[in-house]
């Protein structure tokens, strides 16, 4: 295995490309599983630390907020230190944050503890994703991206049903406990299956990371305790003050000429602008899907955390089972056709779900939601990285993720925090007069009085997923057919088939014969 360091020079990565991806996985895994395993416990935390339900949105969006912002410079830090040095600091980080998490005994604690932890992801998700780029060859980078894929499906089924066995077998702070050896083991693997590749110096845009924390956090506060401050004016303020800061630093990136955190040349390729469009849009509605539902299951329905986990059970296998399938037709079909299908079937899917998100429904009823979720997010994830990616030149793989993963991140933290607004907006219709604050055992329905408006207001809140889908899916619809890359071994390519990095992105040499195929397949 090699990889392009020059014009004509080769420098050898590593001869096991598959035992570093699977030490790879191991991180990729645990913040996954941290992602889904938390939405199954929230409102066991709510009871249990006494929160309403704008502190349980903040251990979301807290996380969610300092997972985005980093991710524009950690994959420059990548490049310019190493990405599996990078990788094994994110993996302290996020560890020891974890065992913070589990020790904390008031909500504002928890809230800084999983803003650690969002570091702590923000350092590990683009060196992943930049290496799995640099350590396989062209030709077997679908492959390991299937597997990619199929990790990312067990993930999201695991996380759900060991967050409620956890939950109610041991309470939740043993959610954020299981990380610890599975940190340590992530560790040992990562220093010694995972090579070092070349690195190259790099300017940071102190100035730019600034600009974008203060302006989305603004956004963020402001859209998320709009309804707690009554929608005042330094709310308006703060959600105004936070768009002026982001168009300030679109414009900062335009002038910037040593390395912006978001090459701005990035978007000439149309497909990878929209593909960040989708990814965004995929990213809100996922976001905004998990806290209405596990509230609707738990506290309308009844359910144990364990229980309403195993409702989560048909969309984790139909995605993983599907991912690898998709992985392999993706070269073969354009992507306009699975994406936008995949991006039309899960709004669908979630609209379906708030439509039938009564008190008396029955469960077979909300399965088939879930499992029609499960078909399309094995359209999406990988799908969407690989139409991103596909022609992004290896010298900018690190921004490139970084600015892909941190589109999808604000799509998320974007989506928690507007779900948390419209939650209780409904919630106040609804309830009027009755508190949010959580006193209740989680899987201990609510008293009967409450449980049709309750429900009302979960199901309405998920109609604003359904609706940003949409926006992806007219995205989706856009996309180009994928262009030719340079065959495995063609005179002037790198040898093993690693793609030329070229300032137009990833091209053949004259001359060379070409290929066909959707090349780096990258998947959230």
């Amino acid at each position: 295995m090699t990889t392009s360091t020059g014009a004509g020079s080769t420098t050898p990565i590593t001869t096991r490309p598959w035992a570093a991806l699977l030490a790879l996985c191991v991180g990729f895994f645990m913040i996954l599983v941290d992602m889904t395993i938390v939405a199954v416990a929230q409102p066991a935390i709510q009871s249990d630390l006494d929160t309403d339900v704008n502190g349980i949105v903040w251990v979301t969006s807290a996380y969610l907020l300092t997972y985005a912002v980093p991710l524009l410079i950690t994959g420059r830090l990548g490049d310019r230190f190493g990405p599996k040095n990078v990788y094994q600091v994110g993996l302290v980080v996020f560890t020891a944050a974890s065992v913070w998490c589990g020790f904390a005994g008031s909500i504002g604690e928890l809230v800084a503890a999983r803003g650690l932890q969002g570091i702590g992801a923000a350092l590990i998700t683009p060196q992943t994703m930049a290496l799995i780029t640099r350590i396989f060859p062209a030709e077997k980078r679908g492959a390991a991206m299937g597997v990619w894929g199929t990790v990312a499906g067990v993930a999201t089924l695991v996380g759900p049903l060991l967050g409620g066995i956890l939950t109610d077998g041991l309470g939740w702070e043993w959610i954020f406990f299981v990380n610890l050896p599975v940190g340590i083991i992530g560790l040992v693997l990562a220093a010694t299956l995972v090579p070092d590749v070349e690195t190259h110096r790099h300017h940071f845009d102190w100035i730019g990371v600034v600009l974008s924390a203060v302006g989305l956090s603004a956004l963020v506060f402001g859209i998320q305790d709009g309804e707690k401050y009554n929608w005042n004016g330094w709310i308006w303020s703060l959600i105004i003050g936070g768009l002026a800061v982001m168009g300030l630093f679109v414009f900062w990136q335009s002038r910037i000429r040593t390395e912006p955190l978001v090459p701005l040349s990035l978007f000439k390729d149309r497909n990878f602008t929209l593909s960040n469009i989708g990814i965004a849009s995929m990213g809100f509605a996922i976001s905004g899907l998990m806290l209405p539902t596990m509230l609707f299951l738990q506290l309308v329905g009844g359910m144990s955390p364990t229980e309403s986990a195993v409702m989560m059970v048909p969309m984790a296998v139909l995605t993983g089972v599907l991912a690898p399938i998709v992985g392999r037709i993706l070269d073969r079909v354009h992507p306009r056709t699975i994406i936008a299908s995949a991006l039309l079937l899960n709004a669908i899917a979630i609209g379906t779900l708030a439509m039938v998100t009564h008190p008396d429904t029955p469960v077979w009823v909300l399965i088939i939601p879930m499992a029609l979720m499960g078909i399309a997010s094995s359209g999406i994830w990988a799908p969407l990285a690989a139409t991103a990616t596909r022609n992004l030149p290896w010298h900018q793989a690190g921004a490139g993720a970084g600015v892909y993963n941190t589109t999808r991140m604000i799509g998320s933290v974007l989506g928690s925090a507007a779900i948390g607004a419209l939650m209780q907006t409904r919630l106040a219709a609804e309830l009027p007069g009755v508190s949010t604050t959580g006193h209740h055992e989680g899987g201990t329905q609510l008293p009967e009085m409450v449980r049709d408006g309750f429900a009302s207001a979960m199901g309405q809140s998920l109609y604003l997923g359904a609706g940003v889908l949409l926006v992806g899916v007219v995205a989706a619809l856009f996309f180009t057919a994928p262009k030719r890359s340079a065959a495995p071994g063609a005179p002037g390519g790198p040898a093993g088939g690693a793609p030329v990095a070229t300032d137009e992105g990833l091209s053949a040499e004259a001359g060379a014969p070409t290929a066909t195929g959707e090349g780096v397949r990258t998947a959230n």
